[in-house]
């Protein structure tokens, strides 16, 4: 049985708002690694946090370095992340600035 957290992993607050399912290596990868469909490899962290990862790393960051909780804490973003968004209430959500310009890029 897997244990249920009361804390998102990586900002530390307690669950609630939306919650959303990241996996530590991303999907796209299947095809190279098994460990994909471990129920290890995801977890449950806030939508503001999910939406934080992917804006800051690449999907080939996330599977060659940063697959751990501790290894995306390392970032200097992200300690920076999570130090501004402990203020704010659970149900905060405002779209990352750099998604936004990632999608536009994107675009063009």
């Amino acid at each position: 049985m897997k244990k249920i957290e009361n804390k998102c992993p990586l900002c530390s607050r307690e669950n609630g708002g939306v919650m959303q399912d990241h996996h530590l290596k991303p999907k796209m990868f299947k095809t190279r690694t098994r460990d994909v469909h471990d129920s290890n490899n995801k977890i449950s962290i806030h939508k503001i946090c999910h939406q934080k990862i992917h804006a800051t790393f690449s999907e080939k960051d996330l599977f060659d370095y940063y697959h751990t909780i501790e290894r995306l804490l390392e970032s200097e973003q992200i300690q920076k992340f999570v130090k501004w968004i402990s203020k704010k209430p659970l149900d905060f959500y405002d779209k990352s600035i750099e998604t936004r310009s990632r999608k536009r890029k994107r675009k063009k």
